[in-house]
């Protein structure tokens, strides 16, 4: 984000919780992490569910966010903010 502003250039990452694609199953430890996501997410997390992470990409992506940069959008139903 530093480096390519000066190109109007933004930079910024969708932090999602755990989704049940092939690709995170491929994860080790993954079937842990989702029963961690399932019981203890503040706002109930469907480990199927890919809309909520794609909406946060989408609204990045579009004119709502014109000067954000350099910022992590957790999209995990709250369970980075309890800590785990």
């Amino acid at each position: 984000a530093r480096y390519l502003g000066k190109d109007d250039i933004r930079v910024n990452l969708i932090s999602a919780g755990p989704l049940r694609t092939p690709a995170g199953k491929s994860i080790p430890g993954f079937s842990s992490m989702e029963d961690i996501w399932v019981d203890r997410a503040p706002l109930h997390w469907e480990l199927a569910d890919t809309e909520p992470a794609a909406r946060g990409i989408v609204a990045l992506l579009s004119d709502w966010f014109p000067k954000t940069t350099g910022e992590i959008i957790h999209v995990d139903g709250g369970l980075h903010s309890t800590g785990h």
